[in-house]
């Protein structure tokens, strides 16, 4: 029989001093006075897949940009592996953009290969680990190829091979399916879980998505309007696989409706493509 269970809470996590990312009372204004984060708490452990899930414009992208170092906090703490963000004994850490941002006059094999070259890796380490995570992401047929012969997917995936190439323990990706149709969206949603598998990655991951965020997540954090604050936190505890089928499955089912409960009503926008997520959810199945 499969079992399953959503647990929710509010407070950071119990298991915070095992944590690779720790936030505390963040907050972000801009200098043009948007209020873009509000007291935000998060804990996320290593090996945790964790979304960051809320309307658009409610500070998910800021608060990875932060995690990340890409951005300054305007108050409170953000801790990676007990470090700041881009201090000196900080590890390497991968960011996928919603957009591949390949460099077109590279092959995917010299894309790739980028951040390596940058970080002074000789050239047949080089080419040893990018053709390992090519390999990994599905293209090692594909090394010769440019982004202009690429489809959306695959330009994507590049993406991420370039970000998985210095064995970052921490792997922030913002929206990276975005941009792609439905059918492309669900195939690199199992893909990625693969390459969390092999790799042992943590990921945090932003999404306005709530059927992204449920398919993927071990946790999701459920943000508010402007200004983001973490306003509930969704433990989805399931023995079940995360393959299509779970897309039909009573947790699956469940964890749909309490999340959009989380998201309060009218929160969804294109979430949902305008329609309430509850009666687009898949009728429940019990196991037998």
């Amino acid at each position: 029989m499969t079992t399953s269970q959503i647990t929710d809470s509010n407070s950071p996590d119990s298991n915070s001093s095992s944590s690779l990312v720790q936030v505390r009372h963040v907050d972000k204004i801009y200098a043009s006075g948007t209020h873009a984060l509000e007291d935000v708490h998060l804990d996320v452990n290593s090996g945790e897949f964790v979304s960051l899930l809320g309307p658009s414009g409610c500070g998910k992208s800021t608060l990875l940009r932060i995690i990340a170092g890409l951005g300054d906090a305007s108050a409170g703490e953000v801790l990676v592996e007990g470090h700041a963000p881009n201090s000196p004994q900080q590890l390497p850490l991968g960011f996928v953009f919603q957009d591949a941002n390949l460099l077109p006059w590279r092959s995917v094999l010299g894309n790739v290969m980028l951040p390596l070259e940058l970080m002074g890796i000789r050239k047949r380490e080089r080419l040893e680990r990018a053709r390992e995570v090519l390999e990994l992401v599905g293209l090692g047929g594909f090394t010769k190829a440019y982004p202009k012969e690429l489809s959306g997917g695959m330009r994507m995936r590049v993406s991420i091979a370039r970000a998985l190439v210095t064995a970052p323990h921490l792997l922030l990706m913002d929206e990276p399916f975005g941009a792609l149709d439905e059918i492309t969206r669900q195939r690199l949603n199992q893909e990625l879980l693969r390459i969390k598998d092999a790799t042992g990655a943590t990921v945090v991951f932003v999404t306005h998505n709530v059927f992204e965020a449920v398919y993927l997540s071990d946790r999701i954090a459920v943000m508010s309007a402007q200004p983001g604050r973490i306003v509930d936190t969704i433990r989805i505890d399931t023995d079940h696989t995360r393959d299509t089928s779970f897309r039909g499955s009573e947790v699956f089912s469940n964890t749909v409706v309490r999340v959009v409960a989380a998201l309060g009503d009218g929160a969804l926008g294109e979430n949902t493509s305008g329609e309430a997520a509850h009666k687009h959810a898949p009728k429940q199945e019990v196991a037998a």
